[in-house]
């Protein structure tokens, strides 16, 4: 609530001119993710030794990195990757969020005590830290960067999710349905949680966003993707040895489109968060 209230003090319109530009950006990225294959001028993985590090042209809009590979090209490549990843993340963190905030806001006592110490533990691990002693333990790659980050985002959907269920659970309607005979799975199931996605899809969005980012950094670091993938936060990885020697077009395309990606999430999540909390 604490984090809503600016965003509720700025001028309708103003929202509304940031809103549809961000929501631009968020669907060409996803067009870009999905017609890759079609849409990239060159080949994403192609070099070139005669083409290190042009400078943006009409031949490559974006100029090439320090293997003389198309930059744009690399980019639109990227974005299926990238934005998949933070989906997959969210969806793993969401299904064990969503499952431990409702248990512990149904059965409380000492079951909400037990599920609440077990998310202490592993909010006392930096999320990164978390991955990185995952990733020591069943080595690197993209797969294990997933399931690390998911893991490491579970227990911050699972207290929002128990939040939000606690509020719901206290509503007549649960009452009525347990005189009838519900049981507390088919309640859940069929009546507590499609009153919570709404406000869960508003917070999601936003925390997409944070996904994103947290997989670019270990993309950037090597535990993720590794080369010859587009990634966009490999791609930042990779172009080190260029902003040493003074070429910064390489890490700047692949950074500069994370965090325009990473902003209009923010602006559409915390928009969508509001419409839906009205309607709700």
């Amino acid at each position: 609530m604490t984090l809503a209230a600016p965003v509720l003090a700025v001028p309708r319109r103003r929202r509304d001119w940031a809103f549809y530009p961000c929501l631009a950006i968020l669907a060409l990225a996803v067009v870009a993710a999905v017609l890759s294959p079609w849409v990239t001028p060159y080949d994403p993985a192609a070099t070139s030794f005669d083409a290190i590090w042009v400078p943006p042209g009409p031949a490559h809009w974006l100029g090439t990195d320090q293997l003389g590979r198309d930059l744009l090209s690399r980019v639109i490549d990227g974005a299926r990757p990238t934005l998949l990843g933070a989906i997959a993340l969210l969806a793993l963190a969401t299904a064990l969020g969503v499952l431990i905030g409702l248990t512990a806001a149904w059965h409380r006592g000492w079951v909400d005590v037990l599920l609440a110490r077990v998310t202490d533990v592993m909010f006392a691990f930096p999320g990164l830290l978390f991955v990185i002693m995952i990733i020591a333990v069943f080595d690197s790659g993209t797969v294990t960067a997933v399931l690390g980050m998911g893991l490491a985002y579970a227990p911050v959907i699972a207290k929002f999710t128990r939040a939000i269920a606690l509020e719901e659970l206290a509503r007549p309607y649960v009452d009525s349905y347990r005189l009838q005979g519900a049981g507390g799975f088919e309640l859940c199931l069929r009546y507590v949680l499609p009153n919570l996605v709404p406000t869960l899809l508003g917070y999601l969005v936003v925390l997409f966003g944070d996904g994103l980012m947290s997989l670019a950094t270990l993309n950037f670091l090597g535990f993720g993707s590794q080369p010859p993938k587009s990634d966009w936060g490999l791609m930042v990885e990779e172009s080190r040895a260029g902003v040493i020697q003074g070429v910064l077009g390489p890490a700047l395309v692949p950074g500069l489109t994370i965090a325009i990606v990473v902003v209009a999430t923010n602006v559409v999540g915390v928009r969508l968060s509001d419409k839906l909390a009205v309607r709700r």
